[in-house]
C-alpha cells in the first residue's frame, strides 16, 4: 500500500498527530539555540459540562503509551522535508530524538475538577511544546466520554449498562477511544469487539432488525437466535407490534427451550415506542407466563436524564443499552482541556513561575511548579483540594486555610478535614516510565471507588454542588503579585 494513503491505523508511529504550529515552533527553538530552556506545563480543563459535578479522567495511559513510543520515522522525516520549511540539520535532530521529560499525573480514572493539575510535563522547551496536542486529543475526549458514562451509569442505579455507539462514534478511533472510556466511566460491557479485544472490555449485543425480518416469521426468527445462543439470547422485540406479536412470541420461544431442559434467561430488548409502557406490560406477561427475573433492555437514544425519568416512572427496564448520546457527549461535545506553562527555567537557575493573564479573568493562570492535594472527611468523602507550592509542607488535617482561584487575595477554607493525600505521582522521570501501566480493568475497578469518595450533592444530574479547589496562602500571594505585575 502507498504509505502516503495508509491508515492511521497502520502507522509505524504517530509523531505527527500534532498541530502543525508545534514543529515549527520546535524549530524556531531549535534555530535560535534555545533547546537548553525547560518549560513545566500543566493540563487542566476550564469547566465541566452543563449540570456536571465531577469528571472522571480517561484517556492518560493512552497519552503515557503515545509518549513511551514516540519517535520520527523515515516516512515522516520525507514528509516534513517534503514541506521545504525544516532544515536538513532539524530533521537530523528528529531523527535521533530522545525523550527526556518528566510526566506526574492522577491515576487515571481518578475523580478531578476545574483548574487543578492532572498532567505536568517538565523538560527540554521542544519536547514538553510537542506534547501538547497529543495529550489533548486522547485526554480531552475520553474524559468527556468517561463522566459522561459515570453519569448514565448513575441514573441507571447499578443495573448494568452496554455501550454501543461504534456506528455512530467520530470515526474508528473515537469508536474505539469512547468504548475504552466508557468502561472505564462504570459501562459494563460494549458492542465494539475491536475494543474488547484490545482492552480486554466484555462484549454484548442482541440481534438487529433485519435478522427478524430476514426469516418468513418473527416467532422462526426467534427460534432460531434462542437455539443457537441460548446462553446469550436476548430477543428483539419491536421489529412489527411488540404487545400483539413480538413479546407472546418471545415468551412462547422461552417456554420451549425450557420445556426442552435448555437453561435460558428470559430476556428481551425494546427499542422503540413508550418504553416505560411496554417495560410494564412485558414484565407483566413474562410472570404470568411463569418465567421469573426476565433481563429487559432498553435502547433507543438514551442519555442520563431520559434513563431517571424511566426510572420514576416505575418502568421495569433493568439493562440499558446507550450509544450516539454517550459517544458524542452530545449535550457538550468538547471538554475545555487547556496545556499550559506555569513555570520556566534556565541551566543552573531554579524555577521561575510564569503566569498567563487575560482580560478574561477566568483565564488566568495560576503560576508555578505546584503539589496539589486532596482532603476527606472521616466518612471518607473529598471534601477539596488545596493547589500548593512544591516547597511547602501540606498541612493534613483540621481547618485548613487557602485562597480562591479567582480573587487570590480573598481567603477560603476546608474545615473538618481528616486525611489527605497527593493527587500526582512521578510516571516518567527524564524520558524513563517508573511506574508500570495498568489495564483497563484496573483502571475501571479504580475509577469506581474514586466516584464512592463523592457526595451526593456532586454527584446530582442536576445542579450539583461546585467542588473546591483552592490555591494555599503562598501560592494566593504569587498569583496576586503576578497579575497585579501585568
Amino acid at each position: 500500500m502507498n504509505t502516503l494513503h495508509r491508515p492511521w491505523f497502520q502507522r509505524e508511529g504517530l509523531a505527527l498527530l500534532t498541530d502543525f504550529y508545534q514543529l515549527t515552533m520546535m524549530a524556531g527553538h531549535w534555530k535560535e539555540k534555545r533547546t537548553h530552556r525547560e518549560l513545566s506545563f500543566e493540563y487542566f480543563f476550564r469547566y465541566l459540562p452543563p449540570d456536571t459535578g465531577y469528571a472522571i479522567a480517561a484517556g492518560i495511559e493512552d497519552f503515557l503509551h503515545y509518549f513511551e513510543h514516540l519517535f520520527f520515522t523515515e516516512s515522516d522525516l520525507d514528509y516534513l522535508r517534503s514541506l521545504k520549511i525544516f532544515d536538513e540539520a532539524f530533521l537530523d535532530y528528529l531523527r535521533s530524538f530522545e525523550k527526556k521529560c518528566s510526566i506526574r499525573c492522577v491515576p487515571e480514572g481518578t475523580v478531578v475538577f476545574p483548574f487543578e493539575p492532572v498532567i505536568q510535563v517538565e523538560g527540554p522547551i521542544l519536547e514538553a511544546q510537542l506534547l501538547e496536542t497529543a495529550l489533548l486529543n486522547m485526554v480531552n475526549y475520553q474524559t468527556l466520554i468517561a463522566t459522561k458514562a459515570s453519569r448514565i451509569c448513575l441514573a441507571a442505579e447499578g443495573d448494568p449498562v452496554m455501550e454501543f455507539g461504534l456506528r455512530r462514534a467520530h470515526g474508528p478511533d473515537g469508536g474505539l477511544s469512547a468504548s475504552r472510556a466508557a468502561y472505564i466511566g462504570g459501562c459494563n460491557s460494549t458492542s465494539n469487539v475491536l475494543a474488547g479485544q484490545l482492552y480486554g472490555i466484555p462484549i454484548a449485543g442482541t440481534h438487529a432488525h433485519s435478522w427478524v425480518m430476514s426469516f418468513p416469521s418473527e416467532l422462526e426468527a426467534f427460534r432460531v437466535f434462542a437455539r443457537l445462543y441460548p446462553e446469550g439470547c436476548i430477543l428483539l422485540v419491536d421489529t412489527y407490534d411488540p404487545v400483539k406479536s413480538g413479546i407472546p412470541n418471545a415468551i412462547q420461544v422461552f417456554l420451549e427451550m425450557r420445556e426442552q431442559g435448555i437453561p435460558i434467561r428470559p430476556a428481551i430488548r425494546l427499542d422503540s415506542g413508550d418504553l416505560a409502557k411496554l417495560s410494564k406490560i412485558c414484565y407483566s406477561k413474562m410472570q404470568e407466563a411463569g418465567l421469573d427475573n426476565p433481563l429487559i433492555v432498553a435502547s433507543n437514544d438514551l442519555n442520563e436524564d431520559l434513563i431517571a425519568d424511566l426510572k420514576r416512572q416505575g418502568a421495569r427496564i433493568n439493562s440499558w443499552g446507550v450509544g450516539t448520546q454517550l459517544v458524542t457527549a452530545y449535550e457538550a461535545p468538547a471538554l475545555p482541556g487547556v496545556y499550559k506553562a506555569v513555570a520556566m527555567k534556565e541551566p543552573e537557575v531554579p524555577w521561575a513561575p510564569v503566569i498567563k493573564t487575560s482580560f478574561n479573568y477566568e483565564k488566568a493562570t495560576d503560576p508555578g511548579r505546584k503539589f496539589p492535594v486532596r482532603y476527606f472527611n472521616a466518612e471518607g468523602y473529598i471534601l477539596g483540594d488545596m493547589l500548593y507550592s512544591e516547597e511547602e509542607i501540606p498541612l493534613s488535617c483540621g481547618t485548613i486555610e487557602g485562597r480562591s482561584r479567582k480573587h487570590p487575595h480573598l481567603p477560603r477554607r476546608l474545615e473538618n478535614t481528616t486525611r489527605m493525600e497527593a493527587l500526582l505521582r512521578d510516571v516518567f522521570v527524564e524520558g524513563k516510565r517508573v511506574i508500570p501501566a495498568l489495564s483497563t480493568s484496573e483502571i475501571r475497578d479504580y475509577a469506581g471507588k474514586q466516584q464512592k469518595s463523592l457526595a451526593e450533592e456532586y454527584t446530582r444530574l442536576r445542579n450539583p454542588e461546585r467542588y473546591p479547589v483552592l490555591l494555599s496562602a503562598a501560592m494566593g500571594d504569587l498569583k496576586h503579585d503576578l497579575l497585579l505585575m501585568h
